[in-house]
C-alpha cells in the first residue's frame, strides 16, 4: 500500500509538471519554446510566469514547485542552457504559487490517493465531457454525467431511476452550453466540485470505507443544496424538489450498496476491493453481462411468468443446490426469465446479491488447438467467479452442450465442461443457470446423476393463446420502433390464433413473435418498394433536357433576328412545359405517403378548431390520395403504417402454403356454401356431401375437440361412385389447392412390417433417417387432407396406429418427434358392403331404377345398414367408435352419369380453349358416349374411357391433322354419330378469324355445344 501511494504520488507530480510545463501562458513566457533549455536572451526572470503557474490550479502549482526542486537537487541544471540560478528563481516563483491555496494543495494530493480506480475514472471521464463542450472549468453538473460515463455504482442507481448517460449529456449541454476553452491538459475544478470531492472522502470515513467509491461521489453531490450537480439530476428525474430528489437518489443507492458483498472495509489494515470494483475480464471475455444489458435498456421485457421467476429466485436465494434448470420445448421463453431476473437485478427489485453473465460456450471453445486450452479457460472463469464479492451467475443456454464440450470427441483425452464445473457447483463456489428442452435434458442431464443433482428443475410450459397475446402486447412497442410501424390489436390477437392453429410444429409464444415481426417487415417492405414510376422519371428527364435546348435555340434565334423560327421554338417551348406540368402532377409514391399522413393530422386539427368545410375539403383530398396509392399496390392501412390481421394472414398463408382465403375472415362465409361448391364436382351423393359439410363447419366454429383431427370419415361403397373425387373436391375447395391431399395406398402396408413405413423405421433398421411417410408429409404440411385409400386392404396392426391418429391427433415417430394432426381432415375409402350395394342396384327392382322415391330412401337405408353390419364384423368396435361417420355411398342411377358426362365434357373442352378449334357435340354423340360408358357395377370408371375413346381420340387427330397443314387455319368440328353408332366429325374451315377473339369462340362455342 505504501508503496502505490508513493508510486501515485509520483505521477501525480510528473503529471502536474508536464501540464505546468505545457500550460500556454509558461510557454509564452519560454518564447513557446517546449523545452528547458532555451537562449538566455529569451529568458527573462522579471517576467517568469507566476500568473500563468496560478492560472493552472493549486495542484499544478504544487506539482511545478515539487518538480523544479527535484531538478535543482538531482543536478538537471547542468544540461541545460539555464543556470542554476535562474531555476532557482523559477522554483522561487513558483513557491508562492504553492502556498497560495496552501490549504488546498495538500488536501488535493491526498484525495486521489483514497479514491478507487473507478473513481479516478469518472473524475478523469468528466474532465473529458468538459472538453467536449470546451468548458474551462470541471463543476458538480459535469462529475455527474462522468460518474455516468464510468457506470458502476453511483451511475447503477441512477440508471434504476432511469437517469442515462445520453440524456444526461444533453441537459449539460442546454445547461452550460459551448464554452470557448481551449483543448488543455488539464481542467480546473470549481469551489464546488472541490467541496463534493472532499465531503466524498468524509462519506467514505463515516461507513468505514478504505477507499472512496462512485457511490461516495454520488452521496457528496446531493450535500451541495444549490448546485448544478444536483440542478442537472432533477431536470432529467423532472423532480424540482431537493428533498424528493434526495430521498429518491438515496433510497436506489442504499439499494445498490446493500448488493455490494464486503463493500464495507476497515479503514486500517488491508483494504480488499469494493464489490463495484470485481474485474471480470476473463468471464466477459466469454459473455456478456446481461444485468449492465438491463441497465442500459437493451433486453425486451419479460410478460408473464410469474411463477417461473419466482421458482427461479427461490432456488438461487437456497444455501446448497441453488442452480435452477429451465426446462421446456424450444421457443416457450426459458432464456426469457433469465434476461428478466437480470432486468429485476437491474431495477433493484431483487433481494439478492446477483450479477447475471451469459457464458457462450461456443466463444470458450473457439481457437483451443491444444489439449488443456479449453481447460484453462474455464477454470479461470470459475476462478474469476468464485473470487468475486459480488455473486456472479452464469446463464448456460443450452445447458446439455456442457456433456461433452471440450473433451475432445472421439480422440478423448480431456475432460469436458459438465465435469470441470461439477466441483465448484458442488461446493456453492459457483452458480448456474441452465434451460434446456426435455428430451435434451432426458437424454445428457439425468443420465448423470452427478451432474442432475446439482441442478433443480423449474418447468416451463408453453403459455396458453390469452398469455401469449399479452406478452405480444408487451414486445409490441420494441418491434413498433424498430419497424417504425403501428400494430393494431386485431393484428396481434391475429398473429397468435393464426400461429396456434396453423403452424403445428412450433411452440407459443415464439411463433406468434416471428410472425408479429415478419408482418412489420412486409408491411414496410410494401411501403418502401413502391418507387415512383421509372418510366415518368425518364419522361420528365428527356422532356427537361429538350426543353432547355430549345430555350437556347430561341434564344439563338431572338439575336440573330429569324422570328419565324423563334416563332415555332415558342409553340415548341410551350407544348414542352405543358408536357412537363403534366408529368409532375403524377405525385411520386414518398410525396403521397407524406400527404396522406399530414392530411391525417390536418383533419384532425380543422375538427378541434370547428373549421368542418376545411375538414371536409381534406378528407376528399385524403380519399383521392389513398386511391392513387392503391393503384400503386399499398393499401390505406399500410399508408397509415399500421399491420393489421391482414397482414398476419399473409405472412402466416406464405409460411404454411395455405391460400389466404383459407385463413381470413372469410372463410366463414365460404363455409356457408360449401355443399353448393362440392355439388359441381359431386354428382348423385348428396347426403355425402352434407354430412362433410356440417362437420367441417363443426371444426371451423371450434366445437370440436382442438386436439383432435378436424374430422374422420369413412367413404363406403361400390367402386367409381366418386369416394376418391370427393376428397380431391375438398382438398381444392377447403385446403385451397388439389396438392394439399396426402394419399395412402394401403395396399401397400398389407405386410406386418410396413406399420415403420407410417412412422419410420425403429433405430437400427434401414430407412431410420428417411421418417416415416405419413409423420413426414404431415410435418411439412399439417393442413391438409390425409386418405388412406381402401383401408381394409391394410395389415390390422395399422389400425392400432390409427387408433392414437383419431382419438388423440397426434403420432410420435421413430425420432421421438410428435406429429400433430390437429389441422388435417382424415378420410378413409373402404370398398366392404360394395357387394351388398351392387346387388341391391342390379335388376329390375333394384335401387334407383324405376323405384318411387320413398321406395328408394327405404331399400338405402337397409343397403345402410348391411353395409355397417359388414364393417363391424371387419373393423374392431374401437376403431370404429372413433370415426365421426360411416357415409355410405349411393350407386349411380343413370341421370347422375348424364350430369356426370357433363362435367366431363366441359374439362375437356375447356382445355381445348387455345386451339384454334370450335367444338360441337350433338345430342346423338352424347347419348353413344353415355351408351357405352355407363354401367351399375363399376360407377363412372367407364364413362371416362369412353370419354377418352370417342372424344379425346377423335380431336387428336383433327389437330395433328391441322398442324400437319400449316398454322393459320382455324376449324370448326362438329362430332355426331352415324347410324352404325361409329362417330364421325365433320370440319369446316374458318376465314377471317380476329386474332384477338381466338380464344373465346372456343369457350363460346363448346359451351353452346355442349
Amino acid at each position: 500500500m505504501r508503496r502505490a501511494r508513493v508510486l501515485s504520488g509520483c505521477a501525480v507530480l510528473l503529471a502536474g509538471g508536464i501540464a505546468f510545463l505545457s500550460h500556454p501562458r509558461f510557454a509564452t513566457s519560454l518564447g513557446r519554446n517546449g523545452s528547458t533549455g532555451v537562449p538566455r536572451s529569451a529568458f527573462h526572470p522579471a517576467e517568469a510566469s507566476v500568473e500563468g503557474i496560478e492560472s493552472a490550479g493549486p495542484v499544478m502549482a504544487a506539482a511545478a514547485a515539487f518538480l523544479f526542486s527535484a531538478v535543482l537537487s538531482q543536478g538537471w541544471s547542468r544540461k541545460s542552457s539555464l543556470p542554476s540560478a535562474q531555476l532557482t528563481g523559477i522554483a522561487a516563483q513558483a513557491a508562492p504559487c504553492a502556498r497560495y491555496e496552501r490549504a488546498l494543495v495538500p488536501r488535493s494530493a491526498m484525495l486521489f490517493e483514497k479514491f478507487s480506480e473507478k473513481t479516478i475514472k469518472a473524475v478523469m471521464l468528466a474532465q473529458a465531457e468538459a472538453q467536449k463542450i470546451k468548458q474551462d472549468h470541471v463543476g458538480t453538473e459535469t462529475l455527474v454525467v462522468g460518474l455516468l460515463a464510468e457506470g458502476s455504482g453511483g451511475a447503477q442507481a441512477l440508471q434504476t431511476l432511469g437517469v442515462h448517460l445520453n440524456e444526461a449529456r444533453r441537459e449539460l449541454e442546454t445547461m452550460v452550453g459551448h464554452g470557448m476553452g481551449g483543448k488543455s491538459q488539464e481542467i480546473p475544478f470549481t469551489t464546488s466540485a472541490k467541496q463534493v470531492l472532499e465531503d466524498s472522502v468524509r462519506c467514505a470515513h463515516e461507513r468505514d470505507m478504505a477507499q472512496v467509491s462512485t457511490c461516495h461521489l454520488l452521496r457528496a453531490v446531493l450535500l451541495q443544496e444549490n448546485s448544478n450537480g444536483c440542478k442537472l439530476l432533477g431536470k432529467v428525474l423532472a423532480t424540482e424538489s431537493l428533498q424528493v430528489l434526495r430521498e429518491k437518489i438515496l433510497a436506489a443507492l442504499a439499494r445498490v450498496e446493500s448488493t455490494e458483498a464486503g463493500n464495507k472495509v476497515p479503514m486500517s489494515g488491508t483494504a480488499r476491493t469494493v464489490a463495484d470494483e470485481v474485474d471480470l475480464t476473463q468471464t466477459l471475455k466469454y459473455g456478456t453481462d446481461l444485468t449492465q444489458a438491463a441497465r442500459e435498456g437493451r433486453l425486451d421485457p419479460l410478460v408473464g411468468r410469474h411463477e417461473e421467476l419466482q421458482r427461479t429466485i427461490r432456488i438461487l436465494g437456497r444455501r446448497t443446490k441453488n442452480n435452477p434448470v429451465l426446462i421446456g420445448e424450444a421457443g416457450v421463453g426459458k432464456t426469457s426469465i433469465a434476461l428478466g431476473l437480470a432486468q429485476l437485478i437491474a431495477e433493484g427489485k431483487v433481494p439478492l446479491n446477483l450479477q447475471v453473465v451469459q457464458l457462450d460456450l461456443a466463444l470458450l471453445l473457439a481457437g483451443t488447438r491444444y489439449r488443456g486450452d479449453f481447460e484453462e479457460r474455464l477454470r479461470a472463469v470459475v476462478k474469476e467467479v468464485s473470487e468475486s464479492q459480488r455473486r456472479v451467475i452464469l446463464v448456460v443456454d443450452e445447458v446439455h452442450t456442457l456433456v461433452g464440450a471440450g473433451s475432445g470427441g472421439d480422440t478423448g483425452g480431456g475432460m469436458d465442461a459438465a465435469n470441470l464445473l461439477k466441483p465448484a457447483l458442488a461446493r456453492g463456489e459457483l452458480q448456474c443457470i441452465g434451460a434446456t428442452t426435455l428430451d435434451e435434458y432426458r437424454k445428457y442431464i439425468e443420465r448423470d446423476p452427478a451432474l442432475e443433482r446439482r441442478f433443480q428443475p423449474v418447468m416451463v410450459p408453453e403459455p396458453s393463446e390469452a398469455e401469449s397475446v399479452l406478452i405480444l402486447q408487451g414486445l409490441a412497442p420494441k418491434y413498433e420502433r424498430h419497424h417504425q410501424l403501428h400494430y393494431t390489436n386485431e393484428a396481434l390477437d391475429a398473429a397468435v390464433k393464426l400461429a396456434n392453429q396453423f403452424i403445428a410444429d412450433r411452440y407459443l409464444p415464439d411463433k406468434a413473435i416471428d410472425v408479429m415481426d415478419e408482418a412489420g417487415s412486409k408491411v414496410r417492405q410494401q411501403l418502401y418498394q413502391a418507387a415512383e414510376d421509372s418510366q415518368n422519371a425518364a419522361e420528365r428527364w428527356a422532356a427537361g433536357r429538350e426543353l432547355k435546348e430549345v430555350l437556347a435555340q430561341k434564344q439563338s434565334a431572338v439575336n440573330a433576328e429569324r422570328y419565324d423560327e423563334a416563332a415555332q421554338l415558342k409553340r415548341r417551348q410551350d407544348e414542352l412545359e405543358e408536357r412537363l406540368e403534366g408529368l409532375q402532377q403524377s405525385h411520386s409514391t414518398d410525396d403521397l405517403l407524406k400527404e396522406l399522413q399530414g392530411l391525417g393530422a390536418q383533419i384532425r386539427e380543422a375538427v378541434v378548431a370547428e373549421r368542418f368545410v376545411e375538414a371536409q375539403e381534406l378528407k376528399t383530398r385524403e380519399k383521392e390520395v389513398a386511391e392513387l396509392l392503391e393503384k400503386k399496390g399499398i393499401t390505406s392501412e399500410a399508408a397509415r403504417r399500421q399491420v393489421t390481421a391482414e397482414d398476419v394472414a399473409q405472412v402466416v398463408a406464405g409460411w404454411t402454403g395455405i391460400a389466404v382465403e383459407q385463413v381470413g375472415a372469410s372463410e366463414s362465409a365460404r363455409l356457408l356454401h360449401l355443399e353448393k361448391e362440392l355439388h359441381q364436382s359431386i354428382i348423385g351423393q348428396d347426403e355425402a356431401v352434407c354430412s362433410v359439410s356440417r362437420a367441417l363447419r363443426r371444426a371451423r366454429a371450434g366445437l370440436r375437440n382442438p386436439s383432435r383431427p378436424m374430422a374422420g370419415f369413412m367413404f363406403c361403397g361400390p367402386t367409381g361412385v366418386g369416394k376418391t373425387e370427393l376428397c380431391k373436391t375438398l382438398s381444392k375447395t377447403f385446403f385451397g389447392k388439389e396438392e394439399s391431399m396426402i394419399r395412402l395406398d394401403m395396399s401397400e402396408f398389407m405386410e406386418k412390417h410396413t406399420v415403420s413405413k407410417l412412422i419410420g423405421a425403429p433405430p437400427g433398421y434401414v430407412g431410420y433417417n428417411d421418417g416415416g411417410s405419413l409423420t413426414e408429409a404431415v410435418r411439412r404440411r399439417p393442413y391438409s387432407l390425409v386418405l388412406f385409400d381402401e383401408v381394409e386392404k391394410a395389415h390390422p396392426d395399422i389400425f392400432n396406429v390409427l387408433l392414437q391418429l383419431l382419438d388423440d391427433g397426434r403420432l410420435t415417430d421413430s425420432k421421438g418427434r410428435v406429429v400433430s394432426f390437429a389441422n388435417t381432415l382424415v378420410v378413409m375409402t373402404s370398398n366392404i358392403g360394395s357387394r351388398s350395394v351392387q346387388k341391391s342396384a342390379s335388376g329390375g327392382s333394384g335401387l334407383g331404377f324405376g323405384m318411387a322415391e320413398d321406395e328408394e330412401e327405404d331399400k338405402y337405408s337397409k343397403v345402410k345398414e348391411l353395409v355397417h353390419e359388414e364393417m363391424k364384423s371387419f373393423f374392431r368396435p374401437e376403431f370404429l367408435n372413433r370415426l365421426d361417420e360411416v357415409i355410405v355411398f349411393r350407386p349411380l342411377r343413370e341421370d347422375d352419369v348424364r350430369a356426370i358426362a357433363e362435367v366431363e365434357f366441359k374439362k375437356v373442352l375447356n382445355r381445348l380453349a387455345d386451339k384454334d378449334l370450335h367444338i360441337t357435340l350433338t345430342q346423338g354423340f352424347k347419348e353413344q358416349v353415355l351408351k357405352e360408358g355407363f354401367d351399375p357395377a363399376y360407377g363412372a370408371r367407364p364413362l371416362r374411357r369412353a370419354i377418352t375413346r370417342l372424344l379425346e381420340d377423335t380431336l387428336a387427330e383433327q389437330l395433328l391433322e391441322q398442324s400437319a397443314e400449316g398454322e393459320g387455319k382455324h376449324l370448326s368440328v362438329t362430332l355426331g354419330v352415324t347410324e352404325e353408332g361409329k362417330v364421325k366429325a365433320e370440319v369446316t374451315q374458318i376465314k377471317d378469324v380476329e386474332p384477338e377473339a381466338k380464344e373465346s369462340p372456343v369457350l363460346e362455342d363448346a359451351a353452346a355445344g355442349v
